[in-house]
């Protein structure tokens, strides 16, 4: 979904840059919901204040609900057979690359010198081997992004 969500708003529609849409994503991390209604919120809002937030909103969400609606109502006649099952394993594969590409992404606007390097090491590792919150590091490395950048402004004075 990164990587879709990236490449249409970004490079195809110009709606945001990469920068911001760097940004939307990490303000869904820390935020209730799908990151994709998250990000389509902001982009509305963006583009066309309130009533642009709320219209992109209901556009995301809605299709889906139907969908999803139409596959739940099939799924349970269908999940147990063979042909469905290695669909499904295909199909999950093919979602572990897609968040490969969009790391590589993320990872290129974001981890831009060595204090973003220290910072991505810290956040990860706090991640997987201590289970610490999305929210605690988004906020925790916010604030870690405020003090590196005014220590920056500080010795270049």
């Amino acid at each position: 979904m990164l990587a879709f969500l990236q490449r249409e708003i970004v490079e195809k529609k110009k709606w945001a840059t990469n920068e911001e849409i760097c940004d939307y994503f990490a303000i869904g991390q820390c935020t209730p919901g799908i990151i994709a209604v998250n990000s389509a919120t902001f982009i509305g809002q963006k583009c066309k204040g309130i009533p642009g937030g709320i219209i992109a909103t209901l556009g995301v969400v809605f299709p889906s609900v139907v969908v999803i609606s139409i596959i739940a109502a099939f799924f349970k006649n269908f999940s147990d057979i063979a042909v469905v099952q290695n669909a499904f394993i295909g199909i999950r594969a093919c979602v572990c690359a897609l968040i490969v590409n969009a790391v590589i992404k993320l990872w290129k606007q974001s981890v831009v010198d060595l204090p973003a390097l220290a910072l991505f090491i810290s956040v990860f590792c706090l991640s997987v081997f201590f289970g610490a919150t999305s929210v605690v590091l988004v906020i925790t490395s916010g604030i870690a992004g405020i003090i590196i950048n005014n220590v920056r402004r500080g010795i270049k004075r």
